[in-house]
């Protein structure tokens, strides 16, 4: 379980993709990282098989590969980081899972005043359990819905602090980021018979 809230970013430092699936290995910004452990990157939770040298070893299956953009990340990505939520952590986001729930397309980037609004495409699952100001994951990041400007887009802002701690100040139009949908409305819509 995590909040949504990037403790740290890492760089991909290498890229190996093997019939079993992806391995990446990142750089790891914490000393006390142990094997086993669960981190989120970029908002879907991977377990650490390999700490060394400053960096943590990560495996991707394949159905994780086919729910996400992992596919696409080469040496040099910076990716946003939390680590696995503690009993008695505050919860300074929202509850969120690490499952990557789909992937969403950047469609309008505008800067408004002192945020930055995007307009992001999402799959119907996430469009149906998304509201105005409830929550959102995009790429690990807990985030409140700003609007719902169309059918299937979610608005979200994004403020200076999260522009300058996170990579979504890198985003630009056309690019795919990672969602996770709200954990609660995804329960209800579940109970009141709308998921398969």
């Amino acid at each position: 379980m995590f909040t949504g809230i990037i403790e740290a970013t890492g760089t991909v430092t290498t890229v190996d993709r093997t019939a079993a699936g992806l391995a990446l290995s990142i750089t790891l910004p914490w000393t006390d990282v142990r094997e086993g452990e669960s981190i989120a990157v970029n908002g879907a939770c991977l377990t650490v098989e390999q700490v060394a040298a400053g960096t943590f070893k990560c495996h991707v299956i394949r159905t994780s590969i086919a729910r996400t953009v992992f596919d696409t990340y080469e040496v040099g990505r910076v990716v946003n980081l939390e680590r696995a939520l503690q009993v008695g952590d505050r919860l300074g986001g929202h509850l969120v899972q690490g499952h990557v729930d789909g992937v969403g397309t950047v469609q309008s980037i505008t800067d408004h005043d002192d945020a930055r609004l995007l307009d992001i495409g999402v799959p119907a699952d996430v469009a149906l359990v998304s509201m105005p100001l409830g929550s959102i994951t995009v790429d690990g990041v807990s985030l409140t819905v700003n609007a719902l400007p169309a059918p299937g887009v979610v608005q979200i802002s994004l403020i200076p602090f999260t522009l300058r701690h996170t990579t979504l100040s890198q985003l630009h139009p056309g690019d795919r980021v990672h969602l996770e949908a709200d954990t609660i409305g995804k329960y209800v819509r579940h109970l009141l018979g709308g998921a398969s």
